[in-house]
């Protein structure tokens, strides 16, 4: 068939006309008018509709103990919502071992709206990925023409089982507002490239790029995937069958961008990316290749999804690297010999590509692979799978009752599937129990269970969780650290002091240790050892306010003279108030006793008056009597006292 044979059939979409590359059929009706309008419509709305009943239960689901603390619940500066200090703050630190300042601001967004009500964030998320499926649904109709196609591929993204981690995840915001950015990139970028060349249409295309790489730096393969849809379905490398320099020129710009984000990265995750003895590239080669395969398995058999999938030595041996190979050998030569169905070329590189980045070449972390990776890369498997079922069943006149049926069976498989697996991310201990059912020798899985179970009070089941992640790992800091804190919770000040010094032993400068060893030292009446390491804690974290408070508390109330330091006191709890947005009873009490120690007594009285009524607000009566003493001593122009360390005071 020729390009120009079914021409006629197609409808304008645009000022220009659509071009349809050769090996291209449509294999369904074309609609056009107020009915297609209504169609469109439709489908955008049925896409919005699974989108929610699969993702919509994520609203009653609460934080989780990993990376959502660091990203949202413990961070100061999300939690005082959308400031010019925070916004300041995004664009110039570097935060969890990234620089994505859009993705903080998001973040900072919904500590304005919602404070730390994790149901808010929950339903960011999903209106953000519900949002990135309508926009790709309209964007691969506006290339195609393709109405129905367009909907299946959309709906396959919307609510594939691999979506759980990117949408439940709350800390993944970047995955979904770097999806939200990259539809509409691709949206500017067919207006650009329909039209004659135009400086404002092209600056629209970068400027979109820039902002979408401050979302994620996954986007660094944005360039190659336009000129994939140059080949296909756009037609522009060669429309006349000459080969154009303009669609490879025009995508310097854009190349040193990605570029530029790439170099950003490496340096901002240059604590995270493993080195080669750990890690040597020969594994990491390997992990890729077998990554790529386990991709495929998981997209079209969608089980045992974890949170995390453990790094094994053990599996990346030649046979599976070799098989790997072969499989993908297998389908590269097969995308080959059928190219000119260019479709098949489109999807399968857009796959290839787009997980290029992170396949694991650079490995950032101790995890084989992740489902959040395949956000974006598995679009051009589900375009690719869609065209050419669709083109089968032109080819053997199937009725369409048959492929229609087909389609809606899939998707209500997928449906009843993405929504069990989204059930597992209720809170972190669904989620960690489920991963530790699915994965073996799961260090990080064990941790972070037994961190929830110690959340719950449950110390003991969030010791045997800790002991089991030591037995897999025994050099994590971490998790000599957690176990510090049981111990120092049971009284058992030693066996808390013996693991936190390991833990700081391994890793130095792991903030949480400094600060529960200052906690433990506290205990023991060794208040001058317990700043150090309190003041350690905030050099690695400014904004720790549990570090700040609880130093504050120490220099303003410690019954030894000696070490007390009213002005540094003061100086330590505003700051903390200041994070907290003035808001948190605990520290108020401190700054309150800060100003009793510093002599200023008008100041101590108001702010433990606001205190008060916080403490009054939380319903916590112990705390309200407490605070009441206090105010009383600074009423009658006295400092506090913390009694309970008089008697271990050497």
């Amino acid at each position: 068939m020729s390009r120009r044979s079914k021409k006629a059939t197609v409808p304008k979409t645009s000022a220009a006309t659509l071009r349809i590359a050769p090996g291209t059929r449509t294999g369904e009706s074309r609609r056009t008018g107020s009915k297609d309008g209504w169609f469109v419509f439709g489908i955008c709305a049925f896409l919005a509709v699974i989108t929610w009943v699969v993702f919509g239960q994520t609203i009653h689901f609460q934080f989780i103990n990993y990376d959502d603390n660091e990203y949202v619940f413990r961070n100061a500066q999300v939690a005082r919502g959308l400031t010019l200090e925070g916004a300041g703050w995004a664009f110039t630190h570097v935060h969890s071992a990234n620089w994505h300042p859009i993705t903080w601001l998001s973040h900072m967004l919904d500590g304005q709206l919602y404070g730390l009500n994790p149901g808010g964030h929950h339903f960011t998320n999903v209106l953000v990925h519900a949002a990135t499926a309508v926009l790709l649904f309209l964007v691969l109709r506006q290339m195609t023409g393709a109405l129905w196609r367009s909907a299946f591929v959309a709906a396959l993204f919307a609510i594939h089982p691999l979506r759980a981690e990117s949408v439940a995840w709350v800390a993944e915001r970047k995955d979904v507002l770097s999806g939200l950015f990259f539809m509409l990139i691709i949206g500017a970028y067919i207006r650009y490239a329909r039209g004659s060349w135009s400086l404002g249409r092209y600056a629209v295309v970068f400027a979109l790029f820039a902002v979408g790489l401050m979302c994620k730096p996954m986007l660094v393969t944005v360039p190659f995937v336009l000129l994939l849809l140059d080949y296909w379905p756009l037609n522009r490398l060669a429309p006349e069958g000459r080969l154009e320099a303009r669609p490879f020129l025009e995508k310097l710009p854009l190349l040193g961008l990605s570029l530029a984000s790439c170099a950003v990265t490496v340096m901002a995750q240059r604590s995270a990316i493993q080195t080669a003895p750990a890690i040597t590239f020969p594994m990491r080669l390997g992990n890729a290749v077998i990554a790529y395969v386990d991709y495929l398995r998981s997209f079209f058999w969608p089980s045992d999804l974890a949170i995390l999938y453990p790094w094994d030595a053990a599996r990346i041996g030649w046979p599976n690297i070799i098989l790997a190979a072969l499989i993908l050998g297998a389908i590269s030569a097969g995308v080959f010999m059928l190219r000119r169905r260019r479709y098949l070329v489109t999807g399968w590189l857009w796959y290839l590509i787009m997980l290029g980045p992170v396949i694991g070449i650079l490995q950032v972390g101790n995890q084989a692979r992740a489902d959040r990776y395949t956000y974006l890369p598995q679009i051009g498997l589900g375009i690719l799978l869609t065209w050419g079922a669709s083109e089968l069943c032109a080819r053997w006149r199937f009725p369409l009752v048959v492929p229609a049926g087909f389609a809606s069976v899939i998707l209500a498989c997928l449906i009843f599937t993405a929504h069990a697996q989204t059930a597992t991310w209720q809170e972190s201990e669904t989620v960690w129990v489920h991963a530790l059912a699915c994965t073996t020798d799961n260090t990080i899985a064990e941790e972070n269970l037994g961190g929830a179970y110690h959340d719950k009070g449950n110390i003991r089941e969030a010791m045997m969780h800790f002991e089991r992640s030591l037995l897999i790992e025994p050099r994590s800091a971490a998790v000599h650290s957690h176990l510090g804190v049981c111990y120092l919770e049971m009284g058992r000040l030693d066996e808390s002091l013996s693991h936190l010094e390991t833990a700081l032993a391994i890793a130095p400068n792991l903030a949480d240790a400094h600060y529960n060893i200052g906690n433990t030292y506290l205990e023991l009446g060794r208040a001058k050892e317990a700043l150090t390491h309190y003041d350690k804690a905030l050099q690695i974290d400014p904004d720790d306010t549990e570090a700040l408070n609880n130093m504050a508390w120490t220099l303003a109330t410690w019954p030894d003279a000696l070490l007390r330091d009213g002005a540094k006191a003061v100086e330590r709890a505003e700051r903390a108030d200041t994070l907290t947005m003035r808001k948190n009873s605990i520290i108020r009490a401190t700054l309150a006793a800060a100003y009793a120690e510093a002599g200023r007594f008008a100041d101590a009285i108001r702010t433990a008056q606001q205190a008060l009524e916080l403490a009054a607000a939380e319903g916590n009566a112990s705390r309200a009597d407490s605070i009441k003493g206090q105010l009383a001593l600074y009423q009658s122009s006295a400092a506090y006292r913390d009694r309970r360390f008089s008697s271990r005071v050497p």
